[in-house]
């Protein structure tokens, strides 16, 4: 193994890789003259991610005592430390990283500027860790990386008490690199000579074609000398990636017919070289199990349910591949991973706990809940070796999209595959298609918020319509209170009415079959409300109007002074439509009595960013509403209506009395 001896245990995980592990030790033991900053990247199946699991395998110390330490090179293992903090971004937004570290070091912080001031505090040393940096954000498409990059890293190299170790591409290390003084960062590039492995790729083909490690009994697997001929062959081959080492030894071992030991040439030494080869010796031109292997190349999150496949596979062909899935796992095996997703007992009785259990598992496992099988490609290598392939991934994606479109059982979303309605938007933006899906309410309440938000913000704001923009706005509230599909129409319905989109709000009460919690009866986008009141205003025939009263500044356009030298006004408007009541005399309105506040059946209770109706009979509630803006006033009249008042403006919600286990929530 390079830089190593042969007197020393190797590391039992990684198996080689003594120089990186040597620098990764240095900068973990802050050696002098070692740099901060190291930024450890190389391509796609270079083995950065295993390497970097490996030592951290050595720095936490539970896991540390699993391993034999003594045994091994001094210099590759790093001293005995608390665990850095190991944000890991897989699927999560820039700033979602950020709050991760800052609660790992429990800070009080309130804005991203305050988590950096208080981490350059910090009195023990700051040790963080972040691997998969190409794995960040909900929606591949949506530049998450980059952002990552340039968001949290950057700034997280850049505070002097910070010591960062990052895995990440070879541009976004560059770039990272290049905003750092000289000397702060070390890149260490496996692919590069110093940091390569030729010996330990070696070792692993030997190790993979053995039976005693799993390998089936084949001529060349059960004798030894063949073998290692054959681990050597596929190792040197190999270059520097694993990952061509891996897919080598899972060709041969796979589909064995046909296979000459002897004849190196039909040894793969790149991912696309694995691919054609392997579908040659199984009879099948190269470009076939490339456009099967398409949908998973281009699939969001982890990966595309087993039954949509085929239908994807034959979109983005342009003709019927069920021919060429008759050839079954032999051809796409040695490239495909499947994934179970259950859920088990415990995570469903928290989302009972919660309010959340029906929604959420039908969002995970479908309307007929149970376990699902999804297909995703065995490294992030391969698919972007099969997309660099296509003709144009924008129509690729167009068709899969099409596709998904055609999959919703009556265009129905709540009938949706989950995977179908929380991913199209992720396909659609890469297809550019994006802002043309954005008008429907279904997909807006059904979607998973988390990856329709990101998807929505990578498009530039200019090409969204309206309701988009709507979505949005109210995308922060949903995703921060994980809300199911009735709560999130419950709050768009609310904000579709405040931004003057009356259809749409109509659309979630009729369309959908869902019976939301409260109906929006008009919003007025005033500012500077300091209190609400209901009333009535009594007519000299027929029964009084019920009308809302509102204390804002003199200036307010229509207002009634209240005193001369009060600063305060009030404006009247009806409580339950847009009567005109501009003329109306305050000094007339009428205002419930206690006695008839005491006797209405519900009960209104308020804090700084929550409101909770409840049943005065039951003492349940049967309404709880928060608000991404604070509640700057509220009233609720004796029949059920709320009046209420954020710094956005006033609104009123008619009430349903509702189940009180399943709580109501407002913006």
């Amino acid at each position: 193994m390079t830089g190593s001896t042969e007197d020393y245990a190797p590391h039992p995980h990684i198996g080689g890789r003594a120089a990186a592990l040597r620098a990764l030790a240095a900068w973990r033991g802050a050696v002098p003259g070692v740099p901060r900053v190291v930024a450890l990247t190389g391509a796609s199946g270079s083995g950065r991610s295993r390497l970097l699991t490996g030592f951290l395998m050595l720095c936490e110390p539970e896991f540390r005592k699993r391993l034999p330490v003594e045994e091994m090179d001094p210099s590759t293992v790093p001293p005995e430390l608390p665990a850095p903090a190991v944000p890991t971004p897989a699927g999560l937004t820039a700033a979602q990283v950020l709050w991760l570290l800052a609660d790992h070091y429990e800070l009080n912080a309130t804005g991203v500027e305050g988590v950096y001031a208080e981490l350059a505090a910090v009195e023990e040393p700051v040790t963080v860790v972040v691997p998969d940096v190409d794995r960040a954000g909900p929606v591949r498409g949506a530049g998450e990386p980059a952002r990552l990059v340039r968001e949290v890293l950057a700034p997280l190299a850049a505070t002097g008490t910070v010591r960062l170790l990052a895995e990440l591409p070879r541009p976004l290390a560059a770039e990272l690199a290049a905003g750092l003084p000289a000397g702060t960062v070390q890149i260490i590039d496996l692919d590069e000579p110093e940091w390569a492995d030729p010996e330990g790729l070696v070792l692993h083909a030997q190790a993979a074609l053995d039976p005693e490690f799993g390998a089936p009994e084949l001529p060349y697997t059960v004798d030894p000398a063949t073998r290692l001929a054959l681990g050597a062959a596929i190792g040197r081959r190999a270059g520097t990636s694993p990952l061509v080492v891996q897919l080598a030894v899972n060709c041969v071992l796979m589909a064995p017919e046909g296979f000459d030991p002897a004849d190196e040439s039909r040894l793969p030494t790149s991912v696309g070289e694995a691919l054609d080869l392997h579908a040659g010796r199984l009879g099948f031109e190269p470009q076939t199990l490339r456009l099967l292997l398409a949908p998973l190349a281009l699939a969001e999150a982890e990966g595309i349910p087993v039954q949509l496949w085929a239908r994807l596979a034959s979109a983005v062909a342009g003709r019927d591949m069920g021919e060429a899935f008759a050839g079954g796992m032999l051809l796409v095996g040695p490239f495909v991973q499947p994934v179970e997703e259950e859920s088990g007992p415990s995570v469903q009785a928290e989302e009972r706990e919660s309010g959340l259990s029906v929604q959420a598992e039908e969002q995970r496992t479908g309307p007929e809940g149970g376990a699902r099988t999804l297909l995703r490609l065995l490294h992030p290598a391969i698919a972007e070796e099969i997309r660099a392939g296509l003709p144009s991934v924008r129509a690729a994606q167009t068709q899969i999209a099409m596709a998904l479109l055609e999959a919703v059982p009556e265009q129905d979303w709540s009938k949706a595959d989950p995977y179908v309605r929380d991913h199209i938007a992720g396909h659609t933006l890469e297809a550019g298609l994006l802002p043309q899906l954005l008008t429907d309410p279904g997909l807006f309440v059904h979607a998973d918020p988390v990856p329709l938000r990101a998807a929505i913000e990578a498009v530039p704001p200019g090409e969204l319509g309206a309701p988009a923009r709507t979505y949005l706005r109210t995308a922060p509230l949903l995703t921060r209170t994980q809300a199911p599909a009735v709560l999130r129409a419950a709050l768009l319905e609310t904000a579709f009415v405040e931004d003057g989109l009356p259809d749409h709000a109509d659309a979630l009460h009729r369309r959908l079959g869902l019976e939301l919690p409260w109906q929006t009866l008009w919003s007025l986008p005033v500012a500077g409300v300091s209190d609400v009141t209901v009333g009535s205003l009594p007519r000299s025939e027929g029964p009084a109007v019920p009308v809302a009263v509102l204390v804002v500044p003199a200036d307010t356009p229509g207002a009634h002074p209240v005193g001369e030298a009060s600063g305060s006004a009030v404006l009247v408007h009806g409580l339950v439509g847009t009567d005109d009541l501009g003329d109306a005399d305050p000094a007339l309105i009428l205002r419930p009595s206690e006695e008839e506040r005491t006797a209405a059946p519900l009960g209104l209770s308020r804090g700084a960013d929550y409101l909770r109706v409840w049943d005065r009979a039951s003492e349940e509630v049967v309404a709880a509403l928060i608000s991404a803006t604070p509640f700057t006033a509220a009233d609720l009249s004796p029949d059920g209506i709320l009046l209420l008042a954020t710094e956005r403006g006033v609104k009123a919600l008619r009430i349903r009395p509702a189940d009180p286990t399943d709580p109501t929530i407002a913006s």
